[in-house]
């Protein structure tokens, strides 16, 4: 690992606007070295207010027809359900910017799950930096759960998989979960991976993942470890109040 770094913030508005600021030093870094910006997007609460800000007030600092959007996971539902990455995407961020739709590559949640996995293997593979089966990425952001869930990587699944994208399904918040979501293996060859974690419910997984013993089956969010790429924890006090 190139380098990780942990940033505590005193709630979750100055987070999110070191966030945006990282997401625009990103595709600046990346459109001039490499004439595109390949950005991986999560989902869940956290992020929201992220995606505010880049839609509005960081919306001119990001050049978005350079810029190709992926997402981390998704649930099994089609785009218009308020469930779906995608749609929550949509509504805040995407359908705010001059983002040309052939830069939009949405895991294909409305498809039964393995023909889904495949065909977002297929698109992955368009982008991919040789030798791998898909890209590495300038910028990866992941959530983590109460549970030390991140994507939809969940505790007691199998920790080596050898495929870029799994179909998942998990008893999650005491509900049936089907899912699909990006492997260590992609996650882990990007140039860099931002988690971004809010909230007190996490406080004591959060201290567990980054300071206690290495448990990857239990506490999914450990299995990412970028092999040549940089890690950045960004957290907001009550996350880190166990820290």
């Amino acid at each position: 690992m190139k380098n990780s770094a942990l940033r505590v913030f005193a709630e979750l508005e100055s987070l999110s606007r070191s966030a945006a600021q990282k997401i625009v030093e990103a595709s600046v870094e990346a459109v001039s070295a490499r004439g595109s910006f390949l950005l991986v997007l999560n989902g869940g609460g956290t992020p929201t207010r992220l995606f505010q800000l880049l839609g509005a007030e960081y919306r001119d600092q990001i050049t978005w027809s350079k810029t190709h959007i992926f997402w981390g996971d998704e649930r099994c539902v089609p785009p218009e359900d308020h469930e779906s990455n995608y749609g929550q995407s949509w509504n805040i961020l995407l359908s705010r910017v001059d983002l040309p739709a052939s830069n939009i590559h949405r895991i294909k949640g409305e498809l039964e799950p393995s023909e889904a996995a495949n065909d977002y293997a297929l698109i992955l593979k368009q982008f991919a930096s040789t030798p791998l089966d898909w890209p590495r990425f300038d910028l990866v952001l992941l959530g983590m759960g109460d549970d030390g869930h991140t994507a939809s990587l969940f505790p007691g699944s199998e920790v080596n998989v050898s495929a870029p994208i799994i179909a998942v399904t998990a008893q999650y918040e005491n509900r049936p979960a089907s899912r699909l979501t990006l492997t260590p293996l992609v996650f882990n060859s990007a140039r860099r991976i931002i988690f971004l974690v809010s909230g007190k419910s996490k406080s004591q997984t959060l201290a567990s993942v980054l300071y206690g013993e290495y448990q990857p089956e239990n506490l999914p969010a450990q299995r990412i470890r970028p092999t040549d790429g940089d890690l950045i924890w960004m957290v907001d006090q009550l996350a880190a109040s166990k820290l």
